[in-house]
């Protein structure tokens, strides 16, 4: 959805096409009342303009109905967007029980990642398609903002404290990843990649194995890297 319009960047999370859904229904709605209440100023400007014949307005009555009109429309849109909103934060809040944790901390000007296998990565991420990924973050420094654009998901990373985030991505890819709070002099430095796998591919990244490489292969080439196969040395007693 929008992925054609460029401003938008793609759409490759579980929730990313909701939030654009509600930014549209925003542009939309201020464009409209903002273009309305432009054209009947013109209009009203030439209409009303002072002439020999008008020189002094007419009294205006009070109307009831324009008075509930004004106060009731707007407070129903307003109340629609509220819920519309609470309802996404609360989905973005709020992750499903088969989450997998993973831990981040943002640094001057680097964003280093640990998979809860122990694998550790530098301005990178490397996760599944189609699983709950919650990210448990904390600065060492100063504030940073964990940003991937393409599941319109942001956070602020602070110094001695965590904060979290979750998204559930949906196709595969390399998609970008920024620190979007100003950090300093790098700050435009401080970038990274999200690669999003299919769930084999990734197993296989986590074992270290290339992608298209057999999970036996590559612990056969594991096993003889590190001379599991040598045989032992002598014992000098049996000289």
């Amino acid at each position: 959805m929008w992925q054609s319009f460029p401003l938008f960047p793609d759409s490759a999370s579980a929730h990313s096409d909701h939030v654009d859904a509600l930014a549209i229904f925003l542009v939309g709605m201020s464009l409209f009342f903002a273009t309305l209440i432009c054209a009947l100023i013109v209009v009203f400007a030439f209409k009303y303009r002072k002439s020999a014949t008008r020189t002094k307005g007419a009294a205006i009555e009070g109307s009831l109905a324009l008075e509930l009109a004004w106060t009731i429309l707007p407070l129903g849109l307003t109340m629609v967007l509220f819920v519309w909103g609470a309802k996404l934060f609360f989905e973005g809040s709020t992750p499903p029980q088969d989450v997998t944790d993973m831990t981040v901390v943002g640094k001057q000007w680097m964003w280093k990642i640990q998979h809860p296998q122990g694998q550790r990565e530098i301005n990178a991420l490397h996760i599944p398609v189609g699983r709950a990924i919650r990210l448990t973050m904390t600065s060492e420094d100063v504030i940073h903002s964990f940003f991937v654009p393409a599941f319109r998901v942001k956070q602020d990373v602070l110094p001695n404290r965590y904060t979290r985030m979750w998204f559930r991505p949906t196709k595969a890819g390399t998609f970008h990843l920024f620190c979007a709070e100003y950090c300093g002099t790098k700050h435009s430095e401080m970038i990274g990649q999200v690669v999003v796998m299919e769930p084999q591919d990734y197993e296989r990244w986590l074992s270290g194995a290339a992608a298209d490489e057999p999970l036996e292969v590559a612990g056969r080439k594991l096993f003889e890297s590190q001379r599991c196969d040598t045989p032992p040395l002598p014992s000098l007693t049996s000289r």
